[in-house]
């Protein structure tokens, strides 16, 4: 049995396709769980026509990465949730039928999909895309630490399958979330003993074409979280994989011949160290400046 849990803001046409493509998989689902976010109580709601799919409403006020996600697993009784955001379009029908092949091993407590660049994607998110969701299966445990740092807990709830007992075991996400809360469940699933798999042929159309200051909100925010949990992230450096995610790609770009976008890439990454070395200091920094750097003003409020 398996269940859908989705957040849900201002919804449009494209979360229609993505509710009409999980109900065509080759694998049945028992439930699909809306969490959508409303500014206040009265707001309407989505009205969906299947009797398989409930929205809850979330005030915007209490929305959280982490906290409004463990809402929507509180309600499934599946042995297995499937994490997704409203704007993740499954490739084909076999989206769900893959991440399961990866959940028989018995020790895996999370398979996470290959997210590919939307055809109108730029260079950049193309390349991006390409390096973080490579077409190789990675089952990660432990024992990957030492080789691959920070990548051993890398995981993304746009599309992700867990294992209900496993999360339940280990508390559920953590909240409050300004980011990470996939990362940091990865973390501990893979220190209790568990491991994450990349499930390669589990695929969803995914990516955005962010502008530098974009980048700049997105970092700060991913170093709010990091300091947040410092008892996890401060033992693994991001900055080097960072490093080696930046020359990967400048030396790509030089390949090419691309010499403009080469120099718009390190641009970007300028921003998004400046921003993440600020969100890992954000407690010495007044309120005021938090709300211009940070892209989750909900957060702060």
């Amino acid at each position: 049995m398996i269940d859908v849990v989705i957040p849900v803001y201002q919804p449009g046409k494209e979360l229609q396709k993505l509710l009409g493509r999980l109900m065509k998989q080759t694998v049945e689902i028992s439930h699909i769980w809306l969490l959508q976010t409303i500014k206040q109580a009265g707001d309407p709601l989505l009205q969906p026509q299947d009797d398989r799919i409930t929205v809850i409403p979330v005030l915007q006020a209490e929305f959280d990465h982490g906290g409004t996600r463990d809402l929507g697993a509180r309600q499934s009784e599946s042995e297995f949730i499937l994490f997704m955001t409203q704007d993740a379009m499954p490739v084909d029908t076999h989206l769900i039928e893959h991440l399961l092949h990866a959940m028989e091993d018995e020790k895996a407590g999370i398979a996470y999909a290959r997210q590919l660049a939307r055809p109108a994607a730029g260079v950049l998110e193309r390349m991006t895309r390409g390096y973080n969701y490579p077409p190789q299966n990675i089952v990660k445990t432990i024992d990957d630490e030492e080789q691959m740092g920070i990548k051993t807990y890398f995981c993304s709830d746009v599309c992700a399958l867990y294992r209900r007992s496993f999360y339940e075991e280990l508390g559920g996400f953590v909240h409050p979330a300004i980011f990470n809360e996939d990362m940091i469940m990865a973390y501990h699933m893979i220190h209790a003993g568990y491991s994450v798999a990349y499930c390669a042929e589990a695929q969803v159309i995914h990516s955005h074409d962010y502008s530098c200051m974009q980048q700049f909100h997105r970092n700060f925010d991913l170093g709010v979280s990091q300091k947040q949990y410092e008892e996890i992230f401060a033992a693994i450096s991001s900055e080097k994989e960072g490093a080696g995610y930046a020359k990967h790609i400048i030396v790509d770009l030089i390949k090419r011949g691309n010499i403009l976008m080469t120099v718009y890439f390190m641009l970007q990454c300028g921003c998004k160290l400046i921003g993440f070395r600020l969100g890992r200091h954000y407690t010495r920094l007044p309120k005021w400046l938090i709300m211009k750097c940070t892209g989750s003003k909900w957060y702060w409020k």
